[in-house]
C-alpha cells in the first residue's frame, strides 16, 4: 500500500493490534460519564476541531478519525460527521455503530441514497464510492479488525443486537 499523500487519510492498519493509550480511552468511555462525552459532546465539537486543526486534533485522540461527508437523502445538502475509521488493502471501513443504540445513524441513511462520499482528516478531500458489506464471511472478517482497531465495537455490537439491530459496514473506495 502506498503512503498516504496530503489529501488521504493516515493508514490505520489494524494488524498493529490494540494500544495501551486506546484501551484506556475505551476504559473511560465504557463509564457513564465517557458514553455520554462519546455521544452528546464528541460528534459536535469534532467537526470543527478537526477542520481547524487540519485533522491533528479531535476529542478522541488516540483513535483513527476522520470526517465523512455525505450528501442529505432528502436536503441534497453536505453533511459532516466524524467517524472512526480503518484501512483493508486500499479501502476504507467505517461502521455505523451509533454507540450501539437502536437506530443507525443519521450519515448511514444519506450514504445509502447517495454512495458518494468524502473522507478525510479535516474535511476536504476527494469524492469515493461507499458501499455496505453484506457478505457474512467479509462481514465476520471486517469485525474483527476493526474490533482490534477500537475494543468497543464489540460492545456496541452486543447492545445493537439487544434491540434488534445490525451495525452496517462500510467499505470506501
Amino acid at each position: 500500500m502506498s503512503s498516504p499523500t496530503e489529501d488521504d487519510l493516515p493508514i490505520v492498519d489494524p494488524a498493529r493490534g490494540l494500544r495501551t493509550s486506546v484501551k484506556l480511552f475505551a476504559a473511560v468511555l465504557r463509564t457513564p460519564v465517557g458514553r455520554w462525552t462519546s455521544i452528546e459532546l464528541a460528534p459536535r465539537i469534532d467537526p470543527t476541531l478537526l477542520r481547524i486543526s487540519r485533522g491533528k486534533v479531535s476529542s478522541g485522540m488516540v483513535l483513527p478519525t476522520a470526517l465523512l461527508t455525505t450528501i442529505g437523502a432528502k436536503s441534497g445538502a453536505e453533511r459532516v460527521n466524524p467517524v472512526l475509521y480503518f484501512h483493508d488493502g486500499d479501502d476504507v471501513v467505517v461502521i455505523a455503530s451509533s454507540y450501539g443504540r437502536d437506530t443507525n445513524p443519521a450519515w448511514f441513511h444519506n450514504l445509502r441514497a447517495h454512495p458518494r462520499v468524502r473522507l478525510s482528516k479535516s474535511g476536504g478531500g476527494r469524492w469515493r464510492t461507499a458501499e455496505v458489506v453484506d457478505d457474512e464471511a467479509e462481514l465476520a472478517r471486517l469485525w474483527a479488525l476493526a474490533d482490534s482497531v477500537f475494543p468497543l465495537f464489540a460492545d456496541y455490537r452486543r447492545r445493537a443486537a439487544e434491540v434488534g439491530r445490525t451495525i452496517p459496514v462500510i467499505r470506501i473506495s
